[in-house]
């Protein structure tokens, strides 16, 4: 867990004695906005989405969690958005109040989920930037940029990303309607940008090309 890299062996007991475990199966619920805020959440195994519904209804995804990101840290009394299951899920739970006493208790827990929660802001700047984009292929394009950063920072390949969330949840998070993300896939590989070897991999071929269609720092990618 990358909360646990803050604690010594011998200080590992203290997180352990307030840890639960949680088990989630695909599209189960985890918190709900507005709702409390009585635990918090590290993720060991799948996927996460955090969304917030719309005045009129619509789910807006507002990104995905991905094993070694926590949850809840940046919230205040309540949940700031709801957070769901994309595949079967493992968390690690901790209550809230308790992991507040520990933060005191050891200062390296304190300073290392504020740079989680640091990370965690810029991963949300970043969903930002995507959905920026005025052009559907445009905002594909920076989507995965963004995963395959990700996914090579968490020891991936930075050529290959494996989309756990199904096209609808994708059009939920860019604005877009699943037929318009099934086009602009078809657009990227015609252009030679991506290949489809399966339905939920992407292998990307030329990052820079990629970046220049999404309106990207070529360099930066």
């Amino acid at each position: 867990m990358a909360v646990c890299a803050a604690l010594d062996d011998d200080d590992l007991g203290a997180l352990e004695a307030i840890m639960t475990s949680k088990k989630l199966n695909a599209n189960e619920s985890l918190v709900e906005e507005g709702a409390p805020k009585q635990r918090v959440f590290s993720l060991t195994s799948g996927m996460l989405r955090i969304y917030t519904l719309l005045p009129d209804g619509r789910r807006q995804i507002t990104g995905f969690l991905v094993p070694g990101d926590y949850l809840g840290l940046a919230d205040d009394d309540v949940y700031s958005q709801s957070a769901e299951a994309v595949v079967p899920s493992v968390l690690c739970a901790f209550s809230a109040r308790e992991m507040d006493m520990l933060m005191e208790k050891f200062p390296r827990l304190k300073e290392r989920l504020h740079l989680m929660t640091r990370d965690a802001l810029r991963t949300a700047r970043d969903n930002q930037l995507v959905l920026g984009r005025l052009a559907p292929v445009e905002k594909l394009a920076s989507f995965l940029l963004v995963l395959a950063a990700r996914s090579e920072k968490h020891g991936g390949r930075r050529d290959l990303v494996h989309l756990l969330m199904n096209r609808i949840d994708i059009a939920d998070h860019l604005g877009l309607t699943i037929e318009t993300v099934s086009r602009s896939f078809t657009k990227l590989k015609t252009q030679g940008l991506i290949q489809l070897p399966e339905a939920n991999i992407v292998e990307i071929l030329s990052r820079r090309s990629l970046a220049a269609v999404a309106g990207m720092d070529p360099d930066a990618v």
